[in-house]
């Protein structure tokens, strides 16, 4: 690992991330789905859901960046969240959409405008949550 640039380990590093967030996050989505949404209804369900998954990107993107803190820099944090950002959009546009049968446009228009909203904030921390961790760990006298 060592003879690795920069921006190599950060993509390993942003892989990684984007799976161990995908899993819980499919894990979390099922249960929403299957046992959730029929009693509260779906936008109380996502939103119940998404601080959770913001949980999850916190404690991923904490141990990922306070492990990895010898071969990241600035922007080896800025990559991992953009790459592993890219990943997860990658994902929920092909895999999701087709496992549900909608097409992009019939995916935006379906949203719930809040619950959409908080979605939109989760991806955003969840990007920047490796640059935060990183940026935290810079400063800390550990």
């Amino acid at each position: 690992m060592r003879g690795q640039s920069i921006m190599v380990q950060a993509i390993r590093i942003s892989i990684l991330y984007f799976l161990c967030v995908f899993a819980a996050g499919f894990v979390l989505g099922t249960v929403r789905v299957l046992f959730v949404v029929d009693f509260i209804g779906e936008r109380n369900a996502e939103l119940m859901e998404t601080p959770v998954m913001m949980i999850v990107c916190w404690v991923v993107a904490r141990h990922l960046v306070a492990k990895n803190k010898n071969v990241l820099n600035p922007s080896g944090a800025w990559l991992v969240g953009i790459v592993a950002l890219l990943l997860l959009l990658s994902v929920e546009f092909t895999v999701v959409l087709t496992l549900r049968g909608l097409s992009l446009n019939e995916y935006f228009a379906n949203r719930d405008v809040i619950a959409g909203a908080a979605y939109l904030v989760a991806l955003v921390w969840y990007a920047l949550a490796p640059v935060v961790f990183y940026k935290a760990g810079s400063h800390s006298t550990r």
